[in-house]
């Protein structure tokens, strides 16, 4: 993804936080009563219905918990509105991502002409007695059904949920988001991540920096060390720990070796047999830098284990982008343990009927194409882990590796 698209991406997603926050915002001053500076009417007003009674308590307990977190009452609401912000707008960045792989009708493309809404609407049409025909909720009951999988990021009980933008907030967004130059970003696994890198400003950063040395709270500590890793920096690192102990316990055969353009072998490598040493020879002291390239070296004995038996963490996973390349590596692991016989069996796994132990990958798949139905699963379910100080970034990684297991 080059730089004239990232800047985009950037500019529209900067143009999408300001329009929700902004929304947010006033919908929390002038429909709820909580203001920016953090003030909190003790009653409600009387414009309200019981729904959205039940909806100023829920906002006003989300606020009161940052407060008790330690944030001052106007750090709350700011905090909270950008939440809301943030998560209304990475669920349509989702959609938008969704649709350009069929995995989703066309639902915001087009807006409230789009094909999925037109057919939704044909199987209710009381819908169009609703102020905006029923788009909100078709959104909703869309949000709903892919939470059964990914409800991390869809989940409309999450609190950052609770408010939704009035009709023309909503044709503004859908306006920025389904800008001609933006269509070829939409089928990138790696849209949704730069979306979160651009959330925040670089003037925000420098701010935070110039008020303080150190971050003062977790949302400060995620914004301030926020880094899109570069993609050869992720290869590097996964083709020197995930496929490396593979090439090693492939004693170098796999095609890894050829995937993997960033895989440091040297020209004359030993792999040693189990409980074989390597022989003694004379001190390297004296030769050359040449000369040592061309030294054999001998690769300790690394036992054969199970696909399903490697576990890969990312402690500070951001949107996932080392989870993605894992992803590919284990796709190829996966198929190399299935074809070869001497493959052991998996350790504290159950095979696919979930009752008894897990044999060897050739034992619980007949066929290859058995193993290929299956593996992304595999993979997702006992292969890749990744963990972060900010709960956004579970929200995109999660997403990102459901979209990459289903194409």
């Amino acid at each position: 993804m080059d730089q004239v698209i990232r800047q985009q991406i950037q500019r529209a997603t900067q143009s999408a936080r300001r329009l929700l926050e902004a929304e947010f915002a006033e919908q929390l001053e002038g429909t709820y009563d909580i203001l920016p500076d953090g003030t909190i009417h003790d009653e409600p007003g009387t414009h309200l219905n019981d729904r959205e009674r039940l909806t100023r308590r829920k906002l006003v307990d989300a606020i009161q918990h940052r407060i008790a977190g330690g944030q001052t009452s106007a750090e709350a609401v700011a905090d909270y509105t950008r939440e809301a912000a943030f998560t209304f707008l990475n669920r349509f960045v989702a959609l938008k991502m969704l649709e350009a792989r069929n995995l989703v009708q066309q639902c915001v493309s087009r807006g409230e002409l789009s094909s999925g809404f037109k057919e939704f609407t044909g199987l209710a049409p009381g819908l169009a007695e609703l102020p905006d025909k029923g788009y909100r909720l078709y959104l909703e009951c869309l949000f709903d059904e892919l939470s059964i999988e990914i409800k991390v990021l869809f989940d409309r009980r999450d609190v950052a949920s609770l408010l939704w933008p009035r009709r023309q907030t909503l044709t503004d967004l859908l306006a920025i988001l389904n800008q001609s130059e933006l269509a070829a970003v939409w089928g990138q696994d790696e849209t949704i991540g730069w979306v979160y890198q651009y959330f925040n400003s670089s003037e925000e950063r420098k701010k935070m920096r110039e008020e303080s040395q150190a971050p003062r709270d977790s949302h400060e500590l995620a914004v301030r060390n926020q880094f899109f890793t570069p993609r050869y920096v992720v290869e590097f690192l996964a083709d020197n720990t995930l496929a490396r102990i593979w090439y090693e316990m492939r004693q170098g055969t796999t095609r890894l070796k050829e995937q993997c353009r960033y895989l440091v072998r040297r020209p004359t490598e030993i792999f040693l047999k189990e409980g074989e040493t390597p022989s003694e020879r004379e001190s390297d002291e004296n030769l050359k830098q040449e000369e040592l390239l061309k030294q054999p070296v001998h690769i300790p004995f690394r036992a054969k284990k199970d696909p399903r038996d490697l576990k890969i963490l990312d402690p500070a996973c951001g949107s996932g982008h080392f989870l993605l390349y894992c992803f590919d590596l284990l796709l190829t692991i996966y198929e190399e343990a299935w074809q070869d016989e001497e493959s052991p069996c998996a350790k504290n796994v159950r095979g696919p009927d979930g009752e008894s132990p897990a044999g060897t990958l050739h034992e619980d798949y007949e066929t290859i194409d058995g193993l290929r139905a299956a593996v992304s699963g595999l993979i997702l379910r006992y292969n890749l882990h990744g963990i972060d100080i900010d709960s956004r970034c579970v929200q995109i990684a999660a997403f990102a590796l459901w979209m990459r297991a289903h194409r």
